[in-house]
């Protein structure tokens, strides 16, 4: 998909953009595509996460079998896997139409949609087995379109648009967990039967569960998916970098294997192990915290309505303003200054819980709690997601992204299966001062990774030699 992000020259001055140019780069057609790509990203999310946790507790789920239900999510982790075949292998038919990225994108985007309805048909409390697998295949197609997105957006834009496209992305991304959290719980709960039940009868777990109501909520998740299938249809394929035919099959395993691997390790040599440490962990102390955010609401008295306005919808608005806020400064700062300031606040900012928990039942000190740990999160995460593609060479541009993406999943949310237990054992309290701390080795990464990789303010990564598969190719 050819991008109106072009590409400064060889000899162009490497200043800072103004804040009017900052601000006009989020309207650039690259930036509204990936708004809604975004979106079609961050719906299925909750969908096998936070809001199935929702509903399988109403069902009558004890809270430790949710906890290692959470593990649906390391299809997340484990993305690059197959990620070279997403890199490489041809679709049939569908490839030759729309191209590598889009085709896809398409095929992932239809096989989520065809979960989600496996899903709303599905009863936790008489198939749970059934719902599982269906999360699990949304899971799995749901990273899929993760690999081709990101690829996508790498190489429709050069590393200095990188911050602009990863705020725009997560702007789409965060709507979508609005629709997928607080909406598909307004969806639920207008489409419920009214009860006569109240009282100690209305409260114990999977009483007032009714699987009409979830059935619809799903449906209507399902149908949203088109927003990013519809996207797909009416865009163009990214410049499609040659690649050379591989005269066997040994020699395309070993460069859609390989190689990309390779290539990281080799641009990186010594510092290689040290950029993989930060990615592993840098996002650690939000994923293990998030497994348990909604039990904690719950326990601590909110009701639906109050945890969907100010989690869902406000929480959103904030994550929005922070990754618009680090998207900025990525741009007028250099994104690892940018890296470092995520990375304290979003430590600092899971104290606040642990003083909510201890504050009680308080709406207003809910709302300062979830604005600051929200807008920490967006400024991480934009910072975050730029800091990622400047480490990618467009050659290898979906493996090597889903590598990354994939290490920054998998041992924080293999950890966060036990965070039930833990709280069991312990209280809310100690355990949000132990997710802070677990933060704290990522600030001297972030320091160490700084001195190695430093991606300047406005200028575009990779000028020669090595670097050079940094850059990306004139669009």
């Amino acid at each position: 998909m050819p991008s109106n992000l072009s590409q400064p020259d060889a000899g162009e001055r490497a200043t800072p953009p103004s804040w009017g140019e900052t601000v006009r780069v989020y309207l650039e057609p690259a930036s509204l595509r990936m708004f809604a790509l975004g979106f079609s990203a961050g719906l299925p999310l909750l969908l096998v996460l936070g809001t199935l946790s929702f509903r399988l507790r109403e069902a009558g789920l004890d809270r430790t079998t949710i906890g290692y239900l959470s593990w649906v999510g390391l299809a997340y982790g484990f993305k690059w896997c197959w990620a070279p075949l997403v890199d490489r292998l041809p679709i049939p038919l569908l490839t030759r139409w729309m191209g590598r990225r889009r085709s896809w994108l398409l095929l992932s985007q239809l096989a989520i949609m065809v979960a989600l309805v496996g899903m709303a048909l599905s009863d936790p409390r008489t198939g749970l087995t059934t719902v599982v697998w269906c999360a699990l295949a949304v899971a799995f197609a749901s990273a899929t379109q993760d690999i081709a997105l990101d690829a996508f957006r790498i190489e429709s834009a050069d590393v200095r648009h990188q911050g602009a496209l990863a705020a725009t992305y997560q702007t789409g991304y965060r709507i979508a967990m609005i629709w997928a959290g607080a909406g598909v719980l307004w969806i639920a709960a207008r489409a419920e039967v009214p009860t006569a039940l109240s009282g100690a009868a209305a409260a114990a777990p999977g009483v007032l569960y009714q699987q009409a109501a979830w059935t619809t909520a799903y449906l209507v998740m399902s149908v949203s998916m088109l927003v990013g299938v519809l996207t797909v249809l009416f865009s163009r394929e990214p410049v499609r970098l040659a690649l050379p035919p591989s005269k066997n099959a040994a020699e395309w395993l070993r460069s859609a294997l390989v190689e990309p691997f390779v290539d990281f390790l080799k641009r990186y040599g010594k510092q290689a192990l040290l950029i993989l440490a930060l990615i592993g962990v840098y996002r650690i102390s939000d994923v293990v915290m998030g497994i348990m955010a909604n039990p904690f609401y719950v326990d601590m008295g909110y009701s639906k309505d109050e945890v969907a306005a100010v989690t869902k919808v406000f929480g959103v608005i904030m994550t929005l303003v922070g990754a618009f806020i680090g998207g900025a400064l990525s741009l007028k700062l250099g994104v690892m200054r940018v890296l470092m300031l995520g990375a304290v606040l979003s430590a600092a900012s899971n104290l606040l819980f642990a003083w909510l928990a201890g504050h009680g039942h308080d709406v207003t000190a809910l709302i300062a709690v979830i604005s600051a740990d929200n807008l920490s999160a967006g400024v991480a995460s934009a910072a975050f997601i730029a800091y990622l593609s400047s480490l990618t060479n467009v050659k290898y541009s979906a493996t090597q992204y889903a590598l990354f993406s994939s290490m920054m999943l998998l041992a924080p949310k293999w950890l966060a299966g036990f965070s039930g237990a833990f709280v069991d054992a312990y209280n809310y309290s100690t355990f949000f001062v132990c997710t802070a701390l677990l933060g704290v080795p990522v600030l001297l990464l972030v320091w160490l990774a700084g001195r190695v990789h430093e991606v300047p303010a406005g200028q575009q990564a990779g000028t020669d030699g090595d670097s050079a598969g940094l850059r990306q190719p004139g669009l």
